[in-house]
């Protein structure tokens, strides 16, 4: 008796979701976990996307703050979720490409960890001088650098932030010694450029803009290989000699790893058509997020890879380590 029914419970669990067990899950609400605090321009891009989910998907979306650590506590909690498709990631460049090479450790793996469903864009970083800065395009700013080493510092969010790296590139790139000087967040990093207690950031281009078209700060040049749409008469650092520079940080929706394949493509279907709407292209757009330009999950499963090798040579070079 006791055989017989271990068998019917083993039969049990083999067998495949009843549909009421399969259509339970259309009842649940999907989360979209932003692995920062609410506000910020991550958040609002996630919001956005929530918001016009149901229509598509037939399911609700609901937005979840986990933030800490770089983006690595939401990105771990994600990594660690049901494999269903009811938890996804709403990643960027720090927990999906930097972190990996800048934290001596993390609780999961950018590659191995999760099930890539689609790239959502990117926000680009732009160089920008205070006025007292006797320099108009990079071309001078190079010239100056070199003939006054030391002397010019930038800005950054912190150690190991794009701002922080984006210079780090730069200095090899133009072969100049810009001086680092790390802030706790674009905040107070921006109050000193704004008070010329340091020469120049690369911030990115929501941030800058309103005071580069108030005169406060002077803008020398976009921080990726295609112009802004934000200033679009801004031409790119690389246009300007430094062939090859792009820097910008980049927003992409991942699920755990071991997703079903056929729920990837639902959602990547469903997250393409919202990002292809006329209302959410202008709101992007308003919020500086440049269209990504493959919208596959294979796509983001090689752009990701790419990016971390990208990373890793620069923060090599940066010296820059986290606990």
């Amino acid at each position: 008796m006791q055989r017989r029914t271990t068998l019917l419970i083993a039969c049990a669990l083999a067998l495949p979701l009843l549909p009421a067990q399969a259509d339970s899950l259309a009842d649940r609400p999907i989360t979209l976990v932003v692995p920062f605090p609410p506000g910020g321009p991550t958040d609002a891009m996630a919001r956005t996307l929530a918001a016009s989910m149901k229509d598509r998907l037939g399911q609700t979306m609901v937005v979840e703050n986990r933030a800490g650590a770089g983006g690595n506590i939401g990105a771990e909690y994600v990594a660690r979720a049901a494999a269903d498709g009811q938890t996804l990631l709403f990643g960027t460049s720090g927990p999906l490409a930097i972190n990996a090479s800048l934290y001596r450790k993390i609780g999961y793996d950018p590659v191995k960890s999760f099930a890539p469903v689609i790239q959502v864009g990117h926000l680009p970083n732009i160089l920008v001088v205070h006025p007292a800065v006797p320099v108009h395009n990079v071309k001078e700013l190079l010239a100056y650098a070199k003939a006054h080493p030391g002397r010019l510092s930038y800005a950054s969010s912190g150690n190991g932030a794009s701002s922080h790296l984006a210079g780090v590139l730069f200095n090899a790139s133009a072969g100049v010694q810009l001086q680092h000087i790390p802030y706790k967040g674009t905040g107070p990093a921006l109050n000193d450029l704004l008070g010329g207690q340091v020469s120049m950031s690369f911030t990115d281009v929501l941030t800058a803009a309103p005071y580069v078209k108030a005169g406060r700060l002077r803008a020398l040049g976009i921080a990726t290989a295609a112009r802004s749409q934000v200033l679009p008469d801004l031409p790119s650092i690389a246009e300007q000699g430094l062939a090859g520079y792009d820097v910008s940080v980049f927003f992409g929706i991942v699920a755990p790893a071991q997703t079903p394949p056929e729920r990837v493509r639902q959602l990547n279907r469903a997250f393409a058509q919202v990002l292809a709407a006329p209302e959410v292209r202008q709101k992007f757009a308003a919020q500086g997020l440049e269209p990504a330009p493959a919208s596959t999950p294979e796509q983001l499963g090689q752009f990701i890879p790419a990016q971390m090798a990208l990373w890793s040579a620069v923060v090599r070079q940066s010296g820059a380590q986290l606990d």
